[in-house]
């Protein structure tokens, strides 16, 4: 139940919530704000957060690979990829200064995309996948939307 809840809260309701509070309190581009939040939360304590418990072990990706009792390829795998979160995850934290949303949460978003177009088609995945999955794909359209609108916006001025 705490994946679920950590998970949801860091792709759903904290980038909406702080966007909501930015966009009421001092305004802006909505795209730009919710971008933002997305790629901080989204991006970058999704995926430290993650990053961290594959390497020490104690995330649920082996699960997720359906190993009840991981081998030592599935351990070494699982944290080679915690390594690659963690450097994303630092990456996206740093959304917050000012014009680096869209460079902070480029590679995690691009990343959650294509990991949640590819897990799509994957029968028999388990609640943890299923979640994983589609708040993957939440994080990395709306970092799509964020970087067509950065790089398209100057042209619609």
């Amino acid at each position: 139940m705490r994946y679920f809840i950590l998970v949801i809260g860091q792709t759903v309701v904290l980038p909406v919530v702080c966007g909501l509070i930015e966009l009421l309190t001092a305004g802006g581009d909505p795209v730009l704000v919710f971008g933002k939040w997305w790629a901080f939360w989204g991006v970058g304590t999704r995926l430290l957060v993650a990053g961290l418990a594959q390497v020490s072990g104690k995330g649920p990706t082996a699960a997720i690979l359906g190993s009840a009792a991981p081998s030592v390829q599935e351990v070494q795998l699982t944290r080679e990829l915690g390594t690659a979160n963690i450097g994303m995850g630092f990456a996206g934290l740093l959304a917050l200064v000012p014009g680096w949303a869209l460079p902070a949460g480029l590679a995690g978003g691009v990343f959650l995309l294509i990991a949640g177009i590819l897990h799509i088609p994957k029968k028999g995945k388990n609640p943890q996948e299923t979640v994983a999955t589609w708040t993957d794909l939440i994080v990395g359209v709306v970092i799509l939307v964020l970087a067509v609108r950065v790089f398209l916006g100057p042209l619609a001025d």
